[in-house]
């Protein structure tokens, strides 16, 4: 038999996959072709950041996305999978600004067009770097139609979509309250406002003949009204009156108004309403129709009509005022408060309500036409998922996601940036007439050609949310727009189900009138080994997925991202468990290096037929193994199950495949054929998962295509074989056994011990298997009979009808064993009794971490259990 050749001991990540990769590029099989004939699939790359480099968040993303893409392409579909960046406006000026500041410039020393060259600079050299990541995560995507959301069509058709729903009344310029961020000098939206809990003061403040409470007593200089329940009794005499209250600045008027906002419970029932500094107090004032009052500036800091606070920030402001409140008499009691204080998402400064002329979508009026009613763009968001059009998994998801939709207020999409899609309208300096336009207009309407543009620009969702039908060319109709989309999954992190996901169904439902993908996929955060959440503050508890790429290689990491996660939960992430997945990897490589070297070129070359080629028990077993596992495998990956798919093969390849079909068929129970036919649907099984790995060995199986181009296994039920599954599985369990008793007896791997079994209907069975029993069980010399006496002084092991007798004898010196047993015993018995003391101290169990005590709890059972087997152990003796 001609050896088809010598594989490396030792599986090198380093050696191969970056040629790999380069091969699977220049193959062109990542770009799809447009094929009526076949379905198509798509997956819009979540855009990273071009703020830097990848984290673990991309890199989990890039796994599973490649997981899905590979999968779809193998199974014949036209799969592609678009890649691109996001400009992040805010946090790439932000970078750069910092980057500036270090050489000791401002953006202002610069001014705007300059500014905008260094972050061009900035971002190209970004994108290069996400590029390269990319690739390394082993990611098969399609860098032909790579995008980027500054780029050139989709600046059009960010443009394009801002027109038309400004044409539809959908896109107004108005004075609301939005939040803003001193820091970053912008307005925020709803969900880019982080919330940190802290306990803050409850000042409560004598206000003429009310009395009322607020944690902010800086925002009285603000005060327009006090607002009382309708239901109130105690004020129904006040409502609709005037009355001039004594304040640190002398008195100042305010009006008594009636509102179902007011929690008749709270305080007093009677809250002092600040329009121009709060949210609540806003709509109070909208629905009442109240005066405002700005007394706080976009730095944060106390406007000119407060008198001796002005140019006080908002916290020296409320030290001073609540001083003067003192020493004059309205202050009546400080009490410490629980309170939910809302931070920006980006820099986790303190967020000001301010009232701003801005940019808004409007959300709740009616625009999209469906069979002669028009819907709100929030109605239909809700409607695409509610009717089953879009799928969120998991679907726990959904009750987020309505929550987030029912309450959604128009969304502000004005930024005061000055990296980002600059905002298409022009107003005439001389008319003052607004001109919205695709491109720039030569004149106004008056025939003015004194334009100018409006400097603020769009917020960075607004150009995300057409990501899916933007990167196809849209607002052309071009063929990629019409095979590619809708798109079949959008995989992305829990934590933007709101900022991106949302803002994607508002916008393609809109622009498109369809989805802008079928299901949702939504994975959890990567945390540490104990549960803490990964933190540039604290980097030590950050893992670089470079690092361990350039240690464990790409396959490890991908399967530690999704071997043990589920949809929506959080993964735990340590090196270790990196190196395990290495382990697996070598694992696979040491299984078909096995396989190749005892096989021929004329094996290779024959093609699987269960008539001529199945010969044993074992053949049939592992045939029908694989054949579940195919069927299983399957249905996993068709329903968003990649840990359990991953799991499956994992389990397959080490335990089925390599720990027993290999070792019960060394020597002349080899069959070649089935081998190879077995390793070859592994390797398919495995590609979307340790794609590097399983190329490499296949380009050792002399196929002419790669495997990337290969099909998906398909389950045959010809190849089931349950009568001899049975058999095997007995056999299995009965080497299994014998060996966890060996184990137990702590009898020494080299040493080969004795055995009588009694087997009823599996004599002739067993017979026949007499030789891999007694090599992979470690006996020397085995009787088989159909039936027999009990046997004294042994270990019984029952497996279904057959009883094993192991004599103590063979297995150990028992009065030594009984010895080490006994004093082993003693050992664990004074440490239960320290532990139940520990767990019975009830001040240990008031002030220790409840992971400590639920650690302790854990200890103490497996101290028991131990307890349990040496008592066993003892009685056997």
């Amino acid at each position: 038999m001609a050896i088809v050749k010598e594989i490396e001991k030792a599986y090198e990540a380093k050696k191969y996959e970056d040629d790999i990769y380069e091969k699977w590029e220049n193959s062109g099989v990542f770009t799809p072709k447009i094929d009526e004939k076949k379905e198509s699939f798509t997956v819009s790359m979540p855009p990273p950041n071009a703020t830097g480099t990848l984290h673990l968040g991309h890199a989990t993303m890039l796994a599973i996305e490649d997981i899905m893409v590979r999968y779809k392409r193998m199974q014949g579909l036209s799969a592609l999978w678009l890649p691109g960046t996001d400009h992040a406006g805010i946090a790439t000026q932000n970078r750069v600004e910092k980057n500036l500041l270090e050489k000791g410039i401002t953006r202002h020393d610069l001014g705007r067009e300059k500014f905008l060259d260094e972050v061009y600079k900035f971002v190209e050299g970004s994108r290069n770097t996400i590029r390269k990541q990319i690739r390394k995560m082993g990611a098969s995507c399609d860098w032909t139609r790579e995008r980027y959301t500054l780029d050139e069509g989709l600046s059009k058709a960010v443009r394009e979509i801002f027109v038309r729903m400004y044409n539809d009344d959908l896109i107004y310029r108005g004075n609301r309250i939005v939040n803003w961020c001193p820091r970053c000098s912008s307005t925020l939206a709803d969900d880019e406002v982080d919330y940190k809990d802290k306990i803050e003061k409850l000042y409560w403040i004598k206000y003429g003949p009310f009395s009322v409470a607020t944690t902010r007593p800086e925002t009285i200089l603000g005060d327009t009204a006090v607002a009382v329940n309708p239901k109130d009794k105690r004020y129904k005499e006040m409502i609709g009156k005037k009355y001039m209250i004594p304040g640190v600045l002398g008195d100042f008027e305010i009006q008594v108004v009636a509102d179902e906002a007011v929690d008749i419970e709270f305080g007093t029932g009677a809250i002092k309403v600040t329009p121009a500094h709060s949210f609540a107090d806003f709509e109070i004032a909208q629905r009442n129709n109240l005066p405002m009052k700005s007394v706080i500036d976009e730095s944060g800091k106390m406007k000119e009509n407060c008198g001796k606070y002005a140019g006080m920030t908002t916290l020296e402001c409320r030290e001073e005022i609540v001083k003067d409140m003192e020493k004059m008499g309205f202050l009546e009691k400080v009490e410490d408060f629980n309170h939910n204080l809302s931070v920006c998402y980006r820099c986790k400064t303190t967020v000001e309500p301010l009232v701003s002329r801005q940019w808004f979508i409007a959300v709740d009026k009616p625009a999209i036409e469906e069979n002669g009613k028009k819907k709100s763009l929030k109605e239909k968001a809700i409607e695409v998922v509610k009717n089953g059009d879009i799928e969120i998994v998991p679907e726990k998801f959904n009750k987020t996601y309505f929550h987030w939709m029912e309450n959604l207020h128009d969304w502000c999409i004005s930024r005061q940036i000055w990296f980002g899609h600059q905002i298409p309208v022009w107003y005439c300096m001389d008319c003052e007439e607004l001109n919205v336009a695709t491109e720039t207009p030569e004149k106004c309407k008056c025939g003015s050609h004194n334009l100018k543009q409006d400097e603020d620009t769009l917020d960075t969702w607004f150009s995300s949310g057409l990501w899916t039908f933007s990167t196809l060319g849209w607002p052309e109709k071009t063929k990629d727009l019409e095979y590619f989309h809708p798109t079949g999954v959008l995989e992305t992190g829990y934590d933007i189900l709101f900022f991106w996901i949302a803002r994607m169904i508002i916008m393609t439902t809109y622009a498109m009138h369809e989805v802008p993908f079928k299901n949702v996929y939504l994975h959890g955060l990567i945390r540490t080994r104990d549960g803490k959440k990964m933190s540039k503050s604290s980097p030590e508890t950050c893992i670089d997925p470079l690092d361990m790429i350039e240690q464990y290689g790409t396959d490890a990491l991908r399967l530690s991202f999704v071997i043990g996660g589920t949809p929506g939960n959080d993964l735990r992430l340590y090196e270790e468990k990196i190196a395990g997945y290495r382990n697996f990897v070598n694992k696979i490589w040491n299984a078909s290096r096995f396989s190749l070297m005892n096989v021929s070129d004329e094996d290779l070359a024959t093609e699987f037929d269960p008539k001529k080629h199945i010969i044993s028990r074992a053949d049939k077993w592992i045939l029908t193994k694989l054949q579940y596992l195919i069927k299983d495998v399957t249905d996993d990956m068709e329903n968003f199950r990649y840990s359990e798919a991953g799991m499956k093969n994992y389990n397959f390849t080490w335990c089925e495949l390599c720990d027993w079909y290999v070792e019960i068929s060394k020597g002349k129970h080899l069959n070649p054929v089935v081998l190879i036919y077995v390793l070859k649907n592994i390797l398919k099984l495995l590609h979307p998962f340790v794609p590097f790995v399983t190329e490499v060995l296949w380009s050792n199986l002399n196929e002419k295509k790669m495997l990337i181009e290969e099909s998906w296994p398909k389950f045959n039920k010809d190849l089931l074989f349950d009568k001899e599954v049975e058999e095997m599985e007995i056999l299995h369990q009965i080497i299994s056994d014998i060996r966890s008793v060996r184990a137990q007896y702590s009898v020494e791997p080299a040493k080969k011990i004795m055995a009588v079994i009694y087997a009823g209907k599996y004599t002739k069975f067993l017979e026949e298997k007499i030789e891999p029993l007694k090599r992979m069980a470690r006996i020397e010399n085995i009787d088989i009979m159909e039936k027999g006496e009990k046997i004294e002084k042994a270990v019984c092991i029952f497996v279904s009808d057959i009883e094993i007798y192991l004599p103590l004898n063979e297995l150990v010196d028992t009065e030594k064993e009984k010895s080490r047993l006994n004093k082993e015993k003693e050992n664990l018995e004074n440490f239960k009794k320290s532990l139940s003391a520990k767990l019975d101290n009830k001040s240990f169990v008031g002030n220790a971490p409840k992971e400590l005590i639920e650690n302790e709890k854990k200890r103490l059972a497996e101290t028991e259990k131990s307890l349990e087997q040496i008592n066993s152990q003892l009685a056997d003796l």
